[in-house]
């Protein structure tokens, strides 16, 4: 009986580290991303793919799958699929919290996932071409006021900040545009190089090459404090807009129902992950802001912000389902 006790206590003390090691993938592991090749989300989940091969952090290889469409509803839907599959994750945003809310149709949401960790913080810029006559983002504004319905904005899908920040924009200065939704970061790059529309909201991870080559010109930021790259781009704020800035999260998840130990094991890989210098350097070079944080404290993190965006929604004048 004692050394049944015994094993007992040995058992409960060890760490989560230790009952990850149940755990190893014998096959290939899915990366699910949301949006289309180019976006945000790809353009990261194929950055981690070659950072985890290299640091030997898998024992197996990764593949990302572009899952697309309804604004994260059909990888959420997909991922729902897989329940319980400890070789499927998903590389969420916040339009996995958003998209629920705003659609009465979504059958699969952010919290039917198993959270496995948040990752970063990622801010947003605003940009025209770079030889557009708006020198500001008032310039634009107020031409939106002139010819009301006639600029165009390009962005994501309608249920990510770029299209919230846009309508809480227009409710607050009379000003009407137009909003373009494509599947990718390169379309929306794209239609705004090629003169179809005039504006584009969006991450600077997407945006950073074509401002360095002189493509395009931020003209203001969607954050609380300027980007060390960006120390001459006025933030919404200081532009004269009063819009709230949350920073766009993102992170990973594993399919509903998924074992602990399972989720232990990810979480140890994505801890050990955001500790290399190749991730470091990321972060740098793409203006995110290092926001890791484990499955429990991320559940409870990101209820916090969906209470923040739900009033943000509502100023917008957007109908709240959830």
């Amino acid at each position: 009986m004692k050394s049944l006790i015994a094993g007992v206590v040995l058992l409960a003390s060890f760490p989560v580290t230790a009952w990850a090691q149940a755990f190893q993938p014998s096959r290939p592991v899915e990366i699910i991303v949301h949006n289309a090749p180019g976006g945000g989300s790809d353009l990261l989940a194929r950055f981690i793919s070659t950072l985890l091969e290299k640091e030997k952090l898998l024992p197996v290889r990764t593949q990302v799958n572009n899952r697309p469409g309804g604004g994260s509803a059909l990888a959420m839907a997909y991922m729902a699929e897989k329940r319980g599959d400890p070789h499927t994750i998903a590389l969420f945003t916040s339009a996995w919290m958003m998209t629920p809310i705003l659609s009465a149709e979504a059958k699969a949401g952010f919290y039917d996932m198993t959270p496995i960790a948040r990752l970063v913080l990622e801010s947003s810029l605003v940009v025209v071409k770079a030889d557009s006559p708006y020198r500001t983002l008032q310039d634009f504004i107020e031409a939106a006021k002139k010819e009301p319905g006639k600029l165009k904005q390009s962005g994501g899908s309608v249920q990510t900040r770029g299209n919230f920040v846009r309508l809480i924009l227009q409710r607050s200065t009379g000003a009407r545009w137009s909003y373009i939704s494509f599947p990718g970061g390169g379309e929306r790059i794209a239609a705004l190089l090629g003169g179809h529309v005039e504006i584009l909201m969006a991450e600077p991870q997407e945006l950073g090459e074509y401002i360095r080559n002189g493509q395009l010109r931020a003209v203001a930021q969607i954050t609380e404090k300027r980007l060390a790259r960006f120390p001459d781009v006025p933030t919404l704020r200081e532009a004269g807009f009063n819009v709230h800035s949350d920073p766009t999260i993102r992170g990973a998840v594993a399919p509903p129902r998924t074992a602990k130990h399972v989720v232990a094991y990810w979480e140890e890989v994505f801890a050990r992950m955001v500790k290399t210098e190749g991730w470091r350097k990321y972060l740098e070079d793409n203006q995110f802001e290092d926001g890791f944080q484990r499955g429990d404290e991320l559940l409870k993190s990101s209820k916090e912000f969906v209470a923040r965006m739900r009033e943000m929604l509502k100023d917008a004048g957007l109908k709240v389902y959830r």
